[in-house]
């Protein structure tokens, strides 16, 4: 047995998609059942036929296990298989625009937005919201307390002065160092 679905991280994942491309056909089975749910959620986006988006999202996973040889170039699996979806759902509506005689520039996707893109954003989002993360756990638990709660929470300063238990000007010293030292780690990270 290799890992239960729910403690799965992004390097267990990516040792299982190594281990799929071997031809491990758990590894295959376990990708399938942690993304089956996330590829039908995001295909119900782009159509409300849901055998439509049963079949592609199989045929996905049928063409991928088919060709799991020729993915050594795939970085980032999940978002092979988003993509994936999105095209084979966006060729099945051809077809069918094809076949009822619809216009495909007629044809507007129940969504409006771009899905790919908004995934991208969050992404980002998830991204930045970890390197704050990792920043504010370089400073003491006094300068990230008061950090958080003066430029996240944005609250006044007597507010903070009040919540922290110090005064006006120990609290702008505690911010100033604070600052100063996210300057320098991200000077020399960068």
């Amino acid at each position: 047995m290799l890992t239960p679905i729910n403690s799965l991280t992004e390097e267990k994942l990516s040792d299982l998609f190594r281990e799929f491309q071997k031809g491990n056909q758990e590894a295959f089975s376990i990708l399938y059942n942690h993304y089956v749910n996330m590829l039908y959620n995001y295909g119900s986006k782009i159509t409300n036929d849901k055998e439509v988006l049963k079949d592609c999202i199989h045929d996905v996973f049928i063409k991928m296990y088919n060709k799991r040889k020729e993915l050594k170039n795939v970085l980032n699996f999940r978002s092979y298989l988003f993509v994936c979806l999105k095209n084979k759902l966006y060729d099945e509506m051809r077809k069918k625009n094809y076949l009822s005689e619809v216009q495909i520039e007629e044809y507007n996707p129940i969504y409006d937005k771009d899905v790919e893109t908004n995934y991208i954003k969050k992404e980002k989002e998830n991204l930045c919201n970890r390197k704050v993360k990792s920043l504010l756990n370089e400073l003491s638990a006094r300068q990230r307390e008061a950090i958080t709660l003066y430029y996240i929470e944005e609250k006044k300063y007597d507010d903070i002065c009040d919540i922290m238990n110090i005064n006006y000007q120990s609290l702008r010293n505690l911010i100033h160092r604070g600052l100063t030292k996210l300057r320098v780690v991200t000077s020399q990270a960068g």
